[in-house]
């Protein structure tokens, strides 16, 4: 049989534009179908805007410290408007590119939502198109829990394009992005309280990272209220809101914002008319080469919920593209040591085994700790600490895993995920010179285990 396109790509994101583009360079006819935004959740509405309020937000922090570097500033003031439009100028900007790299690439745009018609179909605004094989990267969304009062409250999707800055700030959740919210409201100037479930935020990471960024956030006023959640949301005569707690107390704000997880984004899709099957978490259920349960159809990125993150999205996109059209090229995604960074206000860099995570894993460990005050904090009245830590697997001495809270937490610990993919020891960590003065060369001048 004959189709109109070799591969159909669902979902323009980070994931689906490098398996388009990849695939239409080794040859392949590709469309490439998106109904909101080119760029997907990371460039409009995910890591890039909120990595450039967290930038607006830090400069509080160098306001701060100016006077002890020498400095006399007026009173500064702060222009949620201003830091809103210029995000939207930069993400139209980013917009075009992701337009102009799948053009240049030869592949085919049709902005509009597609539909599954069948394992070899899809349907985009009335017009159907045929494929040999179809890819599904249409990401996630964010969820709310279904509690009255719920449509009162936002998520991270609305929170960027806010037009004030709201004075009282209630942030529900303990993941990345309620953390990172959180930070940003309270560093831009709003009376921020982080809300969430259980006892401490950032479940899965190191339990030294978890405590030492609660006592920083803490340090910079930031009110967190652990083993609670709200029962219900109410608007107020005067607008603000008032959030009900399951022990019966009542928190006021002038916004609710809701991260308290993500879903695939399967809306319309149409998988009841293939044989997709979707696991028990909800997601669509693939194997090692992301093939779903329908031979013609692959599934890549967050709605496949493995690791979520834009990074891996790609290396999933790029597998996929290969393993299609290039086989000699191809290469598994590996999943392990895959660093990460929390834009957190200090910030989160971590790579590897928790120490939790090594202990389960079997692993008898050294852990070695450092916690130190800055030095570009030492002339300033700031008393925020810097943590690196180190697990180390006590038979082989390899390196298993290394985490950081501190000031370029993420770009430190981006090359110490090349040293772990490597197999790194810490003796060979021992025998790196350092780059003196920097808090980076912490991590090769850490001589005794702490535990």
């Amino acid at each position: 049989m004959a189709y109109d396109f070799d591969l159909f790509v669902i979902g323009a994101g980070s994931g689906g534009v490098r398996a388009a583009r990849f695939a239409a360079g080794f040859g392949a006819k590709v469309a490439v179908a998106e109904s909101r935004y080119l760029g997907g959740t990371c460039v409009n509405v995910g890591c890039v805007p909120k990595k450039l309020l967290v930038y607006g937000a830090h400069v509080a922090d160098e306001l701060e410290q100016a006077s002890g570097y020498g400095w006399t500033l007026e009173e500064g003031h702060f222009d949620w408007a201003t830091l809103i439009a210029n995000k939207n100028r930069e993400i139209e900007r980013l917009n075009g590119i992701y337009r102009n790299l799948l053009v240049n690439s030869a592949v085919t745009l049709l902005q509009g939502h597609a539909r599954l018609i069948g394992s070899n179909e899809v349907e985009v605004d009335g017009r159907r198109y045929t494929a040999q094989r179809i890819l599904i990267a249409t990401g996630g969304w964010p969820f709310v829990p279904d509690i009255p009062g719920k449509d009162l409250a936002i998520t991270s999707n609305e929170a960027f394009y806010l037009k004030t800055l709201p004075r009282r700030v209630l942030v529900v959740g303990g993941g990345y992005i309620a953390v990172e919210f959180a930070g940003i409201f309270q560093g831009l100037g709003a009376e921020t309280s982080l809300v969430y479930r259980g006892d401490l935020f950032l479940r899965g990471f190191d339990g030294s990272v978890r405590q030492h960024l609660k006592d920083e956030l803490e340090k910079r006023g930031l009110h967190l209220q652990f083993n609670s959640d709200i029962k219900r949301i109410d608007q107020q005569a005067d607008g603000s809101l008032k959030a009900t707690l399951e022990d019966g107390r009542e928190l006021f704000a002038d916004c609710i914002l809701y991260a308290t997880g993500r879903r695939p984004m399967l809306d319309d899709l149409g998988l009841e008319n293939t044989g997709v099957e979707l696991d028990e978490r909800g997601y669509i259920r693939v194997d090692e080469q992301y093939q779903t349960t329908e031979p013609s159809i692959l599934a890549i990125g967050d709605v496949i919920g493995r690791v979520q993150l834009t990074p891996v999205a790609l290396a999933e996109g790029m597998a996929v593209a290969r393993r299609l059209f290039k086989q000699d090229q191809y290469r598994p995604v590996d999943y392990r040591n895959i660093p990460t960074a929390v834009f957190s206000q200090p910030p989160i860099g971590t790579v590897g085994l928790s120490e939790e995570q090594a202990l389960e894993a079997g692993h008898e460990v050294k852990i070695f700790e450092s916690r130190f005050r800055p030095m570009k904090l030492t002339l300033t009245d700031v008393q925020e600490k810097t943590l690196i830590k180190l697990v180390v697997d006590a038979q082989t001495d390899r390196v298993l895993g290394c985490h950081m809270v501190g000031p370029d937490a993420g770009e430190i610990i981006q090359g110490l995920g090349v040293a772990l993919k490597a197999g790194a020891t810490k003796q060979q960590f021992d025998e790196t010179i350092g780059v003196h003065p920097t808090a980076a060369e912490e991590f090769v001048t850490l001589r005794t285990p702490t535990r």
